[in-house]
């Protein structure tokens, strides 16, 4: 997921409305002036609205079950880094270059072997007052060695095979130098010279593992023959001696000074959860891995302060509890709605939408015919799809006149029949045949909160009740798992049939509020209800009264301000 795209996005469990004005909506958006807004969803697609989306060529919206920032939204995903067999002069230079305290050395994998510091290098190039001796080890590869001084190999053997070699400089007279190299083994001295053509044979006849002429200086034919001869590798390096000294060192590779112990993080992890062990550890960057434990990216603990640049609109709904998760962490720019207001609150004045209609699909195909965008023949037909299936074609007591002026608009760019499209759309799938019950029965499931008291509505609309009784048992005891599961008061669901604009309420919960339903009780917690279509005009407020008659819930008018 881009940080920088603006996800258009329905509420938890998508009807036809919020996945269809969704898809409307970004496309509005992106034809005025956003082209990074993403039609989105956090719910799954059901055989209803996977019917409506192939009648008019649409793929689905992106799924997004969690928009909270990501360790991958703020790491830095350019990785500087260096091969474990890179030299600790690179490595300096790197870090020196990018102002950077720590490398992370990586295999050719991409797997994390660890860390190298300034400090951890700068104390091994600087040996304390008891390790003096340590200034003169040097851990390093000839063909390493001639390249951290920019020598020029005149003669290498094993040019690739790392040694454990005694610096030694030979600014001194003839008889000391011969005196000094006696006390070292020989196949292990690295000895750095001037142009002194005495001391150079000394060491080549002494057969010291390399001779380094520094300087740049030419050595004669007989001193590279001499060398050849006894195998003493011959580097002519352009640095003084003292700068050439120094170097030798710093041929060692960032292997043998790796910090093995690090924290590392998935790229997948939530900044929330992570934030306290990084802030509290020793480490000050972590390596971040994928899902094949590769490298991708760093962290550092500066990055929790930077802002996620992620931003919503959201559709069909303006109450975070009804939101995809994580959307109160992110900013919401945008809200284009029908329902009731909630409590949500932004940092920021934004642009909300609220208005009495049917569908939001009707104000967001509205959005188009007010400012005069062009409507795409395949959007309008969704836009037709949302509107009809959530007004059941004008007949809900939710439609209004403004839904039937749009509808006709729509009708008119799809050369579609609303009617004819309504039967055939209601008749493409069975959410109660399809599905397990448990999955049916919170496909279209809204959570209200008032006061201390939670409950949950859902609505399956149906061509004809055979389905549901064909499985009312399993149903009702779906329903009650699912409310004693949650600890809600109750859960209701309310079955229509759009053909007959009739519907059942099945209810499982609170034995006080089953009692002051007064609808036909056909068994045990299901109920007739004639000419109930309607889950937020009709179902809510009575449910609400019959909460208000048990003494328990709301007031019929606090309920009506949730609606």
């Amino acid at each position: 997921m881009n940080e920088d795209e603006v996800l258009v996005i329905g509420h938890r469990n998508p009807d036809t409305d919020a996945i269809c004005s969704a898809i409307g909506y970004a496309e509005f958006k992106r034809r005025t002036g956003l082209p990074n807004a993403i039609a989105a969803r956090c719910g799954d697609i059901v055989e209803r609205v996977a019917f409506v989306l192939e009648s008019f060529g649409v793929p689905p919206p992106r799924f997004v079950a969690d928009v909270s920032p990501r360790i991958r939204d703020v790491m830095r995903t350019n990785v500087v880094h260096l091969p474990p067999e890179a030299t600790l002069m690179e490595a300096l230079g790197v870090m020196d270059e990018g102002n950077i305290r720590m490398l992370p050395i990586l295999k050719d994998d991409g797997m994390c072997l660890g860390f190298v510091s300034v400090f951890k290098m700068t104390k091994f190039l600087c040996p304390t007052s008891t390790r003096l001796f340590d200034s003169r080890r040097v851990l390093a590869s000839m063909r390493n060695l001639a390249r951290t001084l920019g020598a020029r190999a005149v003669v290498t053997t094993e040019s690739d095979q790392e040694e454990e070699l005694i610096l030694m400089i030979g600014a001194m007279n003839e008889e000391s130098f011969a005196k000094r190299l006696a006390k070292f083994p020989p196949e292990r001295l690295l000895v750095i010279v001037g142009d002194q053509r005495e001391i150079q044979q000394l060491a080549i006849r002494g057969k010291v593992r390399v001779l380094v002429v520094t300087g740049g200086l030419e050595v004669s034919a007989s001193i590279k023959e001499e060398a050849q001869r006894n195998k003493v590798n011959l580097l002519i390096s352009p640095q003084d001696t003292a700068t050439t000294a120094s170097l030798c060192r710093a041929a060692i590779t960032v292997q043998h000074m790796v910090h093995e112990q690090f924290l590392s993080f998935r790229e997948d992890e939530l900044l929330s959860e992570v934030q306290s062990m990084a802030t509290s550890s020793q480490f000050q960057a972590f390596p971040v891995l994928d899902a094949h434990k590769k490298t991708v990216g760093i962290l550092s603990k500066s990055d929790f302060l930077k802002k996620v640049r992620r931003q919503l609109i959201l559709v069909d709904h303006n109450e975070l509890s009804q939101a995809v998760q994580g959307a109160d962490q992110v900013e919401i720019i945008e809200i284009i709605d029908h329902h009731r207001l909630g409590t949500m609150t932004t940092r920021h004045p934004i642009l909300f939408r609220n208005e009495p209609v049917g569908s939001t699909s009707t104000i967001v195909a509205d959005c188009f015919f007010r400012n005069q965008v062009e409507l795409p023949k395949p959007i309008a037909g969704l836009l037709l799809a949302g509107l009809v299936s959530d007004t059941l074609n004008l007949t809900s007591p939710t439609a209004t006149e403004r839904d039937a002026q749009i509808l006709e608009k729509l009708e008119q760019i799809t050369g579609i029949n609303a009617t004819q499209f309504t039967q055939t759309l209601f008749a493409s799938g069975s959410v109660l045949a399809s599905r397990p019950v448990a999955d049916a029965i919170v496909v279209d499931c809204k959570e209200f909160q008032e006061k201390g008291r939670t409950f949950s509505a859902a609505q399956i609309e149906e061509v004809g009740f055979d389905s549901f009784w064909r499985r009312a048992d399993e149903v009702m005891a779906a329903l009650e798992n699912y409310q004693r599961q949650k600890g809600y008061y109750f859960s209701a669901l309310l079955i229509t049939d759009v053909v007959k604009q009739s519907s059942l309420l099945a209810v499982t919960g609170a034995s006080a509020l089953l009692k002051q339903i007064d609808y036909p009780n056909l068994q045990p917690g299901i109920y007739e209800l004639t000419g109930v279509v309607s889950r937020k005009k009709q179902l809510l407020p009575y449910l609400t009264d019959c909460l208000e008659k048990t003494g328990e819930g709301l007031t019929t008018i606090e309920l009506l301000t949730m609606i």
